[in-house]
């Protein structure tokens, strides 16, 4: 059956998704074209994003007609050793990661892609940091800069400066941070936290893996017992949701009454 130009099947029952990623590759032309952006991490082993399309880019000067069903992109240039030459030519993680968050519907969408490829392994966040000083790409360069690099630093990336500005933004005192506190599980140092009780968590991605999902919800449950109240908030979420994270913690202080900050 004939599926293209190109592309002939022995068979006449739909193509797989791998052979739909085969078809598009022939069809574009196996020497210009290579799978990536999400396609290229769903073959890498990419859970819980879910995007039918399939990505493929070629070179800017390329010149080349796009199949039915392929989301056709145009890259400036390809890093050296970006395409994988094993199985279905498709780009290393790293770089698909980097350009998928380019190429995505919004910010929250690029910053999901970025976090999902570190957590799953796909590519490190030193690999991911390599990759945005070498591509800069033509969208939201400076926002998927600035994930990567909360990404691969974790809470400390966003800084006092930082959130202290967030906090000047929204009416708010600037707060204490890295608080020394006792608690029953020993020592802590808190991110943020203002007098009238109020303390804030930020969560890097760090704080996900392993057993830091618990230690964290027993410091924080510890600190409520003692009367603190305790919002947490992800760095990501920080920088996507930004107004409405901010809001909660200024209605959060509201509550709590304005003792000196």
């Amino acid at each position: 059956m004939v599926h293209g130009d190109v592309t002939v099947a022995v068979h006449t029952r739909p193509l797989t998704r791998e052979e739909l990623l085969w078809r598009a590759v022939w069809e574009i032309g196996d020497r210009v074209a290579a799978v990536d952006g999400v396609t290229a991490l769903q073959v890498a082993g990419l859970e819980h994003f879910d995007d039918p399309a399939i990505h493929c880019s070629v070179i800017h000067t390329a010149r080349v007609d796009w199949p039915s069903g392929v989301a056709a992109h145009k890259v400036i240039r390809r890093v050296p050793d970006e395409v994988l030459s094993v199985g279905i030519p498709r780009t290393r993680p790293a770089v698909a990661a980097v350009r998928a968050a380019h190429w995505a519907v919004s910010d929250r969408q690029a910053a999901l892609i970025l976090l999902l490829t570190a957590q799953q392994g796909l590519a490190t966040p030193q690999q991911l940091l390599r990759t945005t000083k070498i591509m800069r790409g033509r969208r939201r360069r400076a926002f998927v800069r600035s994930v990567v690099r909360d990404i691969a630093l974790g809470v400390q990336s966003l800084g006092e400066l930082d959130f202290a500005r967030l906090c000047r933004a929204h009416g708010l005192p600037e707060p204490d941070r890295q608080v020394l506190v006792q608690t029953d599980h020993g020592r802590a140092y808190l991110d943020v936290r203002w007098r009238n009780g109020l303390v804030v968590e930020i969560d890097g991605v760090q704080h996900r893996w392993a057993l830091a999902v618990s230690a964290d919800n027993l410091r924080t449950n510890a600190l409520v017992l003692k009367g603190d109240r305790a919002l947490r908030i992800d760095l990501i979420g920080l920088r996507v949701h930004t107004n409405e994270f901010m809001s909660q913690v200024a209605q959060g202080h509201a509550q709590l009454g304005s003792a000196a900050a």
